[in-house]
């Protein structure tokens, strides 16, 4: 009997020792889904840096060109390439190559476009990221921005999604590239006291709105848990909206159990007790 390989997906992020995001996030979710995960680190920090001071930075951009290139020489391939928080243009610019070099007919790319939260950019994106961010984002076949970030991609000012100003369904069916690409808003509220995802699946043009009853709590990491859920919820073969329906769930979860036991934000948000949800 011949035995297939478990997917294999390239998560292209940042290594935080504290705070449970990116790599720290993306590496026991994927696992648990199935898939195995090769991290491709964009940097090491000791925390997150929401709401934390003193945290070290160690810059990779020198490290990713050549751990890309012992790949190749390896004859890697993979059904998924995933990227997350990106520190520079330059890195942008990194990380285009290794879509040319590793997304094959077959390789999803998900584009997660770390740029800021809340109608406004992170302190490391100006605007040579953010306009990088948008060039990268094209060449994906899956984006989940935020609303801050959906008005970024779209060269708004970061607060006219959340605002209202610009309409969700407008800018999600102006993200998908006119249905060419799949597109999942990342804390999309549909009715009071709800929050979720506004998800187009490009593969046949639908458009479904996942919610869940809001907590109320913020805790840095989340988008990065999302994401990982999703991409493995693809990746087992779940529709867009239902891997949207899982993540979006899940991180519910997450968020309601770590705030009914009063953990700090800065440490985000307990999930680890929880993975087995994911379990397929």
């Amino acid at each position: 009997m011949t035995m297939h390989p478990i997917p294999r997906v390239a998560a292209i992020h940042d290594l935080s020792g504290i705070g449970r995001c990116s790599l720290t996030a993306a590496l026991p979710v994927l696992s648990v889904m199935g898939a195995q995960c090769c991290p491709l680190p964009t940097a090491v920090l000791s925390s997150q840096t929401g709401g934390v001071s003193g945290y070290t930075f160690l810059d990779l951009t020198d490290q990713m060109a050549p751990i890309a290139a012992h790949w190749k020489a390896l004859d890697l391939h993979f059904d998924a390439v995933y990227t997350g928080f990106l520190g520079s243009e330059k890195q942008i610019s990194l990380v285009e190559r290794f879509f040319e070099a590793f997304g094959g007919e077959n390789t999803r790319i998900l584009v997660d476009p770390v740029l800021g939260d809340d109608g406004a950019a992170y302190d490391t994106c100006g605007p040579e990221l953010i306009a990088g961010m948008c060039r990268l984002a094209r060449r994906a076949h899956i984006i989940t921005p935020n609303m801050t970030e959906a008005a970024f991609l779209l060269g708004l000012p970061g607060d006219a999604v959340r605002s209202g100003r610009v309409d969700a369904g407008e800018a999600v069916r102006r993200l998908s590239l006119e249905g060419r690409r799949s597109v999942v808003l990342t804390g999309y509220s549909r009715h009071p006291g709800h929050t979720g995802a506004l998800c187009l699946d490009a593969s046949d043009g639908t458009v479904t709105c996942v919610q869940n009853q809001t907590v109320q709590a913020s805790f840095p990491g989340t988008g990065d848990l999302f994401a990982s859920v999703l991409c493995g919820g693809l990746l087992r073969g779940a529709s867009l909206a239902d891997a949207a329906a899982t993540a979006a769930g899940f991180i519910h979860d997450c968020v309601e159990r770590t705030a009914a036991k009063g953990l700090p934000p800065s440490q985000g948000v307990e999930f680890e007790p929880l993975l087995g949800k994911l379990l397929g």
